[in-house]
């Protein structure tokens, strides 16, 4: 099996490349959903793969999911893509103008099913939330758990080409106004790790 890993950073996977990187294949793409549509479209049109997986840390909106946790991401919304009306947002689904949530392609349990994750929700961002009435009026719009800027933009890149995907996240933060001393970067990237490294030798296994 042909597995890619994709990650905005390097060293939000360095664990994983430096422990499995003979089996895979990891192509980071730099933060942001134009970057990652743009490094998965050259990809894939130069690459089939059995599976695509994006891994990456991200902040919770969920309270009850603390940072260190790492999550499935089972859809995954481009929170800002539509137009405003006064007071009211109209997302680009409702203007007529194409999609704005996305799906993976698969799920952990169809790739893995000895291994289990929290499963969560997600928007993918262009400014991460970090004021308190913005954060108010997503939760109020869409509800999110899980916050990223790659996300949606990884899970619309995969359906274009018809490749098995997942979104694993680790939670760095709670989003909140921005507060770095309540990060745990380190702790994210470790279990986020941690895991990848598990399942791909559990996937390489069978």
């Amino acid at each position: 099996m042909l597995i890619l890993i994709v990650a905005a950073t390097a060293f939000e996977v360095d664990p994983l490349a430096n422990s499995l990187g003979h089996k895979l294949d990891i192509l980071i793409t730099g933060a942001g959903m134009v970057p990652t549509a743009f490094a998965l479209g050259r990809q894939f049109s130069m690459h089939k793969y059995d599976l695509v997986i994006n891994l990456g840390i991200a902040g919770s909106f969920d309270k009850s999911i603390h940072p260190g946790y790492v999550v499935e991401i089972t859809e995954d919304t481009f929170s800002e893509t539509g137009a405003e009306d006064d007071q009211e947002f109209i997302p680009i689904s409702k203007l007529g103008f194409g999609e704005n949530t996305f799906k993976p392609t698969t799920t952990l349990e169809n790739v893995c099913n000895s291994l289990y994750l929290t499963r969560a929700n997600a928007i993918t961002v262009n400014t991460v939330h970090g004021n308190e009435e913005s954060i108010k009026k997503i939760h109020s719009r869409l509800n999110p758990q899980i916050e990223s800027m790659e996300g949606a933009a990884f899970f619309y890149a995969c359906r274009q080409f018809n490749l098995p995907c997942l979104q694993i996240r680790a939670v760095s933060n709670y989003v909140e106004k921005r507060n770095r001393d309540n990060w745990d970067i380190q702790l994210a990237i470790k279990n986020l790790n941690n895991f990848a490294i598990e399942l791909i030798n559990r996937i390489s296994n069978n």
